[in-house]
């Protein structure tokens, strides 16, 4: 995006969007203070959204424009989720003066807002695919015009005919050039403008130039013109840049999901004893709110009055609910599955649970962008190379060559055209392109461009519990605790719930064809009761609320039947492994990985799955931010991590970790986070991905080799003259066959044996 007009003191600025289109945009109005945090320290935090970023160059615009700023201390983008964090001294600027700056720089801002953040997505999108339209149009008609006067020097096609030919190319090429390169040419004429270049500037360069020759050869009636070459490449950079648009989208919905747990309206109780309906950022701490049945609990607070059960599988992971009574500690994002409560608020907004594990995936993410691609990071040095040796080669023709000032410039631009980093370019994404294929038909699905690259250097594997090592479904251990009489029974009265625990007993007693018992009274986050044939009553229910003492080394969840007698039976269920995970563990340990299980759990249900497994690296009662935390400290040991969960809780570890897994049944936060996506309920697409990604590094790495042999072969040559434009636009698409070609021995590549008997 390009600022074109607009000042300090305007409130509007005239921006050219990277579709092409130049737009008015207002700057922001409203009240920055709703969305300024204040630290410990005497430092203030605020996050913007910035449109249109779309390169690394533009993040040091950013960052570098707003630490000149006095006062401002930090200033981080984050470029796949396009946010913003500013810090600054508090008292020492307005907030609004780093909107202001922004719009200086050529971006537009606002505090978070994720409907406008879809609409400039949207509208990129959508500019992008006309380009492309545009272009591949084009590329295919003048393409056809090109064999035909390649075909004619080898016959007896007059000059006037191939003088026809150009003119119909140029026709076609020429206003698709202009249309469909302006997001190049407009971000090249943007960092040309602070001093800077990307890799957009030689592209634009060599495209212009090219365009701009061909034309004045057509004119003379020449022989040779290369309209075909600057459209096609226009196109499949188009390609590249669509896709990278689509990718960072995804990224940006895994926050977008996780704010959007919170309320929208929170009911309030104010001292007089009336309710009222208030928007989130009118909730201070010390208030009272309420929630009720089947809402999300909007804050952090204590339950001051009412009894029910809360699904904390947001924080915990665990899919079982837990009971919460008077006292209890509540987080925003959880749901409450029982009666209403009464909640005394103790955080609100960016101070809750729920905004920290946001804040934690946005941290870990902005390491994660640390693991550039070696594409990019070649390319940063690339772009002044060529053009330095277009320029000092059109200069020494100049004033040591016999060819006058035209020729000169054909040579420098089949130097351009020739060392145009295609093969460079295709380097990496042709192998993921077969990767991704290879990977789709055994049912994974490979997100993030740089994961093959970060697979490779794995060397140590973290597994969740719940939904990736275990089935996630809650199954009564058979005659644990209990008679046939008693389960009868108790299955009877648990077919009057809906709860996870008494939908899985109900199935285990004959395949839940029972009667169902009448007269059950359910007590909101306690469990069930109910009179016998002698009005005694009966209870159904959690351990705390029978009054049974708790024991640390039962394992998996759990109910319990009281009779009037006092005689107690157990109902004991368990969340069986996969199929293949302890084959699959084995064989990772087998090869080198070491295994790691981190979990929300308790202590003897982990302790148990962990040797069921042969599992020696677990831990229990984990955190969002202990899950976090351990992934740092392995990190610190030199370990290089690859994380697989599933959860929401999972987030943060998983964008966190060097690389990250999920499978298909993973909450969607959990699976946008996650580069690598699996579907079925085993664990075999984490072996095969490692193995892959072994391979397609391997053959990255020779279609590297591939793209500077070119080069060191075929420039030389160029600089002294003795290639055409023609033959250097041959030689470069050559040179892309041959790196396509050899990515495509991906697709034959053996899948490592599964080793099952």
């Amino acid at each position: 995006m390009t600022l074109l007009t607009g000042g300090n003191c305007c409130p509007v600025v005239t921006v050219v969007d990277s579709d092409g289109q130049a737009r008015e945009r207002a700057l922001y109005s409203g009240d920055l203070s709703l969305f300024v945090r204040q630290g410990d320290d005497p430092v203030s935090e605020i996050r913007f959204l910035i449109d249109g970023i779309h390169c690394g160059g533009c993040i040091q615009t950013i960052e570098r424009g707003l630490l000149d700023l006095e006062g401002v201390d930090f200033a981080r983008v984050n470029l796949s989720t396009s946010r913003l964090t500013v810090k600054w001294q508090t008292g020492s600027l307005d907030p609004f003066r780093l909107i202001e700056r922004l719009a200086e720089l050529g971006y537009h801002a606002v505090p978070y807002d994720p409907d406008q953040l879809d609409r400039g997505r949207d509208s990129r999108e959508k500019g992008l695919l006309r380009a492309m339209a545009v272009s591949g149009f084009a590329a295919a008609n003048v393409m056809l015009l090109s064999v035909a006067v390649w075909a004619g020097q080898f016959s007896d096609m007059g000059p006037h005919t191939r003088s026809l030919m150009h003119w119909l190319s140029a026709l076609v090429a020429i206003p698709a050039i202009i249309y469909a390169g302006r997001p190049f040419f407009d971000s090249a004429l943007s960092v040309l403008r602070h001093g800077r270049t990307n890799m957009d500037v030689p592209i634009s360069l060599g495209v212009l130039l090219a365009t701009g020759m061909s034309l004045s050869e057509t004119m003379r009636g020449a022989e040779h013109t290369y309209f075909d070459s600057a459209i096609t490449l226009l196109f499949f950079l188009l390609i590249g840049r669509y896709l990278d648009v689509r990718t960072r989208g995804k990224a940006k919905e895994t926050a977008e999901y996780l704010l959007s747990l919170n309320a929208t309206t929170i009911t309030i109780l104010n001292e007089d004893g009336r309710t009222e309906d208030v928007q989130p950022s009118q909730v201070r701490a010390g208030m009272t709110v309420l929630v009720a049945n089947g809402q999300r609990i909007p804050v952090d607070g204590t339950l001051m009055e009412g009894i029910s059960e809360v699904d904390t599988s947001v924080i915990t992971g665990e899919s079982v609910p837990q009971s919460a009574r008077e006292g209890d500690k509540l987080y925003a994002g959880t749901l409450n599955l029982g009666a209403p409560m009464t909640v005394h608020v103790d955080a609100v907004g960016e101070g809750t649970l729920l905004a920290e594990i946001c804040r934690l995936m946005e941290s870990a993410e902005q390491r994660k962008g640390l693991y550039v691609s070696v594409a990019d990071r070649i390319s940063r040095a690339y772009a002044p190379i060529v053009h330095a040796l277009a320029a000092i080669t059109f200069l020494g023709w100049m004033a040591f060559g016999t060819i006058g000032w035209q020729e000169s410039l054909m040579v420098a631009i089949a130097v351009l055209i020739i060392t145009c980093p295609c093969a460079l370019g295709l380097a990496v994404p042709v192998v993921q392109v077969v990767a991704s294929s290879r990977l789709m038909k055994q049912g994974i699905l490979l997100k993030s461009g740089s994961a093959l690259e970060r697979l490779n250097t794995v060397n140590t594997i973290v597994f969740d519990k719940t939904g990736t090592l275990t089935l996630s479904q809650l199954s009564l251990i058979a005659g644990e605790g209990h008679a046939p009489a008693d389960l009868a029974l108790a299955a009877s009265a648990a077919a009057n719930s809906s709860h996870p625990l008494a939908r899985s007993l109900t199935a285990a007693a004959d395949g839940g064809n029972h009667s169902r018992l009448t007269g059950v009274r359910e007590v909101p986050g306690c469990g069930l009761e109910w009179e016998n044939a002698h009005g005694k009553l009966m209870r159904l229910g959690s351990r705390r609320w029978l009054g049974i003492e708790e024991d640390d080394n039962s394992i998996g969840a759990e109910l319990w039947m009281q009779y009037p007698d006092g005689h107690q039976v157990s109902f004991h269920f368990e969340d069986g492994a996969k199929l293949d995970a302890k084959e699959e563990i084995l064989q990772l340990r087998s090869l080198g990985y070491e295994v790691h299980l981190l979990s929300g759990d308790r202590e003897a249900t982990v302790r148990h799955l962990a040797r069921q497994l042969g599992i020696d690296h677990w831990k229990a009662a984990c955190s969002p931010g202990d899950k976090v935390a351990m992934l740092e400290n392995l990190a610190r040991r030199g370990r290089i991590t690859a994380m697989v969960g599933d959860g929401i809780n999972d987030a943060p570890a998983l964008a966190s970790a060097h690389v990250s897994l999920s499978p298909t049944s993973a909450a969607d936060v959990s699976q946008n986070t996650a580069d690598i996506v699996f579907q079925g309920d085993l664990l075999h697409p984490v072996r095969e991905s490692l193995l892959t990604a072994k391979r397609a590094t391997s053959l990255v790495q020779q279609n590297f080799a591939l793209a500077f042999l070119y080069n060191i072969l075929t420039v030389p040559l160029a600089v002294a003259g003795f290639v055409t434009p023609l033959i250097a636009a041959i030689a470069m698409s050559s040179s892309s066959i041959l790196v396509v070609a050899n990515a495509l021995r991906l697709g034959g590549f053996n899948r490592l044996p599964s080793n099952r008997n």
